[in-house]
């Protein structure tokens, strides 16, 4: 049956499919029913799809080619059922033994001789296959790679989604902390405020019980010289003139004239007036405020900030946390939480007698990521000092300082592009660097390598003075 199958055409020139109720034409080419009437349709004459012959005459079926393609069906069946179907054409039955590189399939040895791939590029299977294992194996090494590191990207954003929890709830716990601060300060202010009221109401009430006592002793002394006064005018005429010297001197009164005393209502404006703003000014009196503060998610991993995120120094302790694009690695660098993009600028610095670290600005898009050059061509203004003795600006410009600051000044003014730096005891300028900033720029700390204890100590961000004044109000009659 492959033998004959395959000395056959069986496929329709129009559909290209194998023969369904095949009919032939007078011209001998043959065609599928449904494909010569969907051509032609029901009109004569008709047109030859092949050769473009006209006939009248009706197409019949053509018989013995449809049992050789019922026959091929019956074929392909079993050799799927069998397994063979994988090595056998489709079309004609025979075994695959070429690939067309054209239209890349493997073609069986009628195919490889037919018009349809005459004049296209033909290798045997096995070498295609070869060929293209390897392609694929070279087109896989990329894909692996790819996989590997989309797996390592999930386990980095695994990981973030766990800091981020763990954030939340450890900066919930923060926020708890200090707020439970400020709600015990105001219940004990609002203690304080309320047993000062009381203390003055317990004086002022005593002091008017006191006079309540007083007064209440003259009105009996003066009620019982009235009853005396008002017998004797009772008596007979002997009588009275007897007791007249004594009555007369009983009579007289030395009492002073009672007064309500001055002061003697509670100071309701001293506890209540402007209550608000007192509570407010004493409680601000109390907080610390920190001009800089440190951003933990830029912070390297080795670095432990600590006092508010105002306080940063090298552990050598790698700490478990995402490798985000903001934060330093390997540089034990550390920004500010806030950049500016205009305006001046102070904060102050505590360096102490820390051998080695790093203060000043940067640039927002510095590169945080491998090796960094501190040079304000890359977005670096910052002052440096190594091992005790060499300061630099830039990393590169060295400094000989009379006086070694224990706490730095700097102070940037944007609109001018200067970042400066001044000795905080006496303010002697250390250094000046003048630029041009675009974009935002933000506090930059390195407290630099622990290094087995020899750069001990921390940078510490130095609080404000707070205060609160109340200017005189500016108005007039009009």
């Amino acid at each position: 049956m492959t033998t004959k199958m395959s000395s056959l055409t069986i496929c329709c020139s129009v559909c290209l499919e194998i023969f369904t109720d095949s009919v032939r034409m007078p011209c001998s080419h043959i065609f599928c029913r449904v494909c010569l009437l969907q051509g032609c349709g029901e009109r004569s004459p008709r047109e030859c799809p092949v050769c473009k012959r006209l006939s009248i005459e009706d197409a019949p079926l053509n018989l013995d080619l449809r049992n050789i393609a019922e026959s091929y069906f019956k074929h392909r069946v079993e050799a799927e059922s069998t397994g063979k179907s994988d090595v056998c054409c489709s079309f004609h039955g025979e075994k695959l033994q070429f690939f067309c590189v054209e239209i890349q399939e493997p073609l069986c040895a009628v195919c490889h001789s037919s018009n349809n791939h005459r004049n296209h590029k033909h290798c045997p299977v096995e070498k295609a296959a070869m060929d293209l294992k390897n392609e694929l194996k070279t087109a896989l090494n990329p894909m692996q790679e790819k996989l590997d590191r989309f797996t390592e990207v999930k386990y980095e954003f695994e990981k973030t989604a766990e800091h981020i929890k763990s954030q939340a709830e450890h900066s919930e716990k923060q926020v708890r902390t200090q707020f439970e601060k400020l709600h015990q300060f105001l219940r004990d202010e609002e203690e304080a405020r309320l047993a000062a009221l009381r203390e003055e109401e317990e004086q002022k009430s005593q002091m008017m019980e006191e006079k309540i006592k007083k007064i209440t002793k003259h009105i009996a002394t003066l009620s019982d010289k009235i009853t005396a006064i008002e017998n004797c005018i009772d008596m007979k005429n002997v009588s009275f003139l007897k007791a007249y010297k004594d009555t007369v001197l009983r009579a007289q009164c030395k009492l002073q004239e009672p007064v309500l005393p001055a002061g003697a209502l509670i100071d309701v404006g001293k506890h209540v007036g402007n209550l608000k703003f007192k509570v407010w000014k004493k409680m601000i009196e109390m907080l610390q405020y920190t001009p800089v503060t440190l951003d933990p998610n830029t912070a390297a991993v080795w670095l432990f900030l600590t006092n508010g995120f105002t306080r940063v120094r090298d552990t050598e302790k790698e700490q478990q946390l995402p490798n985000n694009p903001e934060r330093f690695y390997p540089c034990v660098g550390v920004l500010g939480s806030e950049g500016f993009t205009s305006g001046r600028h102070t904060w102050e610095v505590e360096v102490g007698n820390k051998p080695s670290w790093d203060i000043g600005v940067v640039r927002e898009s510095i590169n945080r990521k491998g090796a960094i050059r501190c040079s304000p061509m890359e977005g670096f203004w910052v002052l440096a000092l190594r091992k005790g003795e060499g300061y630099k600006a830039a990393g590169v410009t060295h400094l000989h300082l009379e006086k070694k600051p224990q706490r730095i000044r700097v102070q940037l003014d944007y609109e001018e592009g200067e970042v400066s730096f001044f000795n905080s005891k006496d303010m002697s300028l250390i250094y000046t660097f003048r630029d041009t900033f675009t974009g935002r720029v933000f506090p930059y700390f390195n407290p630099d390598l622990y290094t087995d204890g020899s750069n001990p100590g921390a940078l510490q961000i130095c609080p404000d003075r707070v205060s609160v004044s109340v200017a005189p109000s500016q108005w007039r009659i009009v």
